[in-house]
């Protein structure tokens, strides 16, 4: 075993627990056990080794005063269960999982599996070049999966997480996406929580198979050049009693005042950030899975419940910090160090804050007092944005500010466009079903809010099913409905997101300066009356025209001003036949015209089919720089 420094362990620092503290296979035969319990007076570990013996295998404190006991028990070997027996505070024999347990087993078992974790990686390509894969200025467009509903078994079973990665990969290439994001993989007893009551924070749910067969999974994905994203929550955990509540007899993670530690919305614990030996946990759970399990990226769970102490209290219901206002310093110190901790050490991975608030400089660098996330989940833009394609067109007119509003302050942080799956559970109903109309024009509002998010500055987020316009809600205890794709409009709407992708990634315009204000360029915002907006995306010396026009008319001879004279190509028009559209467009392109519009000497006079979306190259985009494949008319 390494030698422990417990020093960096009770400083709040230490980042590789993971190799000391847990069950680890010893090369000489049996099993190193070390666990944190600094209230117990007395520790065991009992299991498969010694048939559940209510006594067990004492384990010794250690002499550091760490609070750590540890010993190593000679007839333990891989694969077998135990559990950590701990008196302590009154409580006798409390039976414990393994905080630090590199596996589980299958529920609604619950005990912990010692495990290693071996694996013959082929993703050397990947590992080299994900860095530049992962840059800034590099298309980045997310697909969300939750793999025990993404697809199933014929009769209705759960797929093993090596079957999932092959399907995942052809799936993922297939449309063009550069990244999967996984919903929460960790070990965690209730499936209904999808993952986000985590009770194993180093290892993957036992419900898709072993380690080995996960790390399959990531090691596929990366041959296929698809990043892979993991969502962790460090943000609270539950009360199972095989968890981390009460550990030891005590709050050992948590706070004891129900005020500090119990989460009103979920019923859940809240980490106790305030002590250094919970950071030292988290920041190691944090590296284990970028370590051991190549993750590319972490996004990072519920982050405003952690900044506020008062998240979702009442008055008089919350514990103010000792400058007397409501912002938790230790769990901001904490993700600071997190951020802080992985870019030194894994210079190519990119952290994600699900942050739903206006804390300001989230995805800036901490050394100039922000947060240090690589990106921010923009909840306002999907709020907005959601909620102005839901009205009738005739009231849009009314409320652009909506669409617009957004970039305003789309450059104070570095935004990912996020249309996840909390936005089509708890009645809200698909995103399909959400759009008004009949079911002609709830497909084209579909396409028009796609082509004008794929457009927008920042990165893509879309939830699995999205693609092909799934139209009852998720649900996490069923695969979502395939055979769809049956259907012409549903088969048109994946071809839609797949030329999307694909336009996106090919054309630097689109994505080489998506978080400066020089990327962008408003043409017309100011119309309501027509129902159109029309937008230049500039990066990497390329220009692209992107008009949406939010009304069910079509708008002919509708004249927006350019910059550059010439032909101007049609790239992309959501209103093709191949899309489900009505076949309504411009021929492939127009040329510009010295009439002058809209601050310009050049325009172009477009006809803009009905809730459609048209993305035009300016003429200095050659044949080459076309999609392969895609509706232009």
């Amino acid at each position: 075993m390494p030698p422990f420094d417990d020093a960096r362990f009770r400083q709040g620092t230490h980042s590789q627990l993971h190799e000391w503290l847990g069950a680890h296979v010893l090369p000489g035969g049996g099993v190193h056990f070390a666990v944190w319990a600094p209230s117990a007076h007395a520790v065991r570990v009992c299991g498969e080794f010694d048939d559940w013996d209510a006594q067990g295998q004492p384990l010794s404190p250690c002499a550091d005063g760490s609070g750590v006991w540890a010993g190593r028990v000679e007839g333990a070997r891989r694969g077998q269960c135990y559990r950590y027996r701990i008196v302590g505070h009154g409580h006798e024999g409390l039976l414990r999982g393994d905080p630090f347990a590199l596996a589980w087993e299958a529920l609604p078992a619950t005990a912990p599996r010692i495990w290693t974790l071996e694996h013959d990686w082929h993703d050397a390509d990947w590992m080299a070049s994900r860095y530049r894969q992962q840059a800034i200025d590099a298309a980045c467009s997310i697909y969300e999966v939750h793999l025990g509903s993404w697809q199933r078994t014929a009769t209705g079973g759960l797929l093993s997480y090596r079957e999932l990665g092959e399907r995942l990969a052809q799936h993922v290439t297939r449309l063009g996406f550069t990244h999967v994001e996984l919903l929460p993989v960790t070990e965690h007893p209730f499936y209904g929580s999808w993952g986000y009551q985590c009770t194993g924070y180093f290892a993957p749910t036992a419900r898709h198979g072993t380690p080995q067969d996960f790390m399959t999974l990531v090691d596929t994905l990366h041959q296929h050049r698809i990043g892979v994203i993991l969502d962790w929550v460090p943000g609270h955990f539950p009360d199972d009693e095989h968890g981390l509540a009460r550990f030891d007899g005590t709050h050992l993670y948590d706070h004891a005042d129900a005020r500090q530690g119990l989460h009103p919305d979920w019923g859940t614990r809240i980490f106790n950030y305030a002590r250094p030996e919970v950071r030292s946990f988290l920041l190691s759970s944090a590296r284990f899975w970028l370590e051991r399990y190549h993750i590319d990226g972490l996004r990072v769970d519920a982050v405003a419940s952690m900044l506020y102490l008062d998240y979702s209290r009442p008055p008089g219901g919350w514990v103010p910090n000792e400058q007397g206002s409501r912002e938790n310093l230790a769990a901001i110190a904490f993700l600071r160090e997190l951020n802080r901790s992985i870019g030194e050490a894994f210079p190519a991975v990119r952290t994600l804050a699900e942050e739903s608030t206006a804390w300001p400089a989230v995805s800036r660098p901490v050394d100039s007092g922000g947060l240090g996330f690589g990106y921010k989940w923009n909840m306002g833009w999907m709020n907005d944005t959601l909620r102005h394609f839901e009205r009738d067109p005739v009231h849009r007119s009314y409320h652009q500010d909506e669409i617009t509003f957004g970039l305003s302050y789309a450059w104070t942080e570095r935004f990912v466009l996020p249309l996840s799956h909390d936005e089509v559970v708890h009645g809200k109903g698909s995103l399909l079903a959400r759009m008004p109309g009949d079911r002609w024009q709830q497909f084209a509002t579909l396409r028009l809010l796609y082509g004008l998010m794929w457009a927008h500055p920042g990165h893509k987020l879309l939830f699995m099913g999205g693609e092909f316009a799934q139209q009852r809600e998720w649900s996490h205890d069923r695969a979502l409905d395939w055979d769809l794709l049956g259907d012409a409009a549903h088969a048109g709407m994946m071809q839609w997101v797949t030329d999307l992708n694909r336009l996106y990634r090919s054309e630097p315009a689109l994505h080489a300066d998506g978080f400066t204000p020089e990327g962008f360029r408003w043409v017309l915002c100011d119309d309501p009356g027509h129902g159109v907006i029309a937008f230049m995306r500039l990066g990497a010396g390329r220009q692209m025209l992107v008009a949406c026009n939010l009304c069910p008319v079509t708008r002919l001879a509708f004249r927006l001003g350019v910059p550059i004279a010439g032909r101007w190509q049609e790239q992309l028009n959501s209103d093709a036949v191949c899309y489900g559209g009505s076949g309504t467009g411009n021929l492939g392109g127009v040329e510009s015209s010295t009439w002058s519009a809209h601050g310009q000497s050049q325009s172009i006079s477009l006809t803009i089919p009905p809730l459609a979306t048209l993305y035009l190259s300016a003429p200095v985009c050659t044949s080459d720089d076309a999609p392969a494949e895609g509706g232009v008319l």
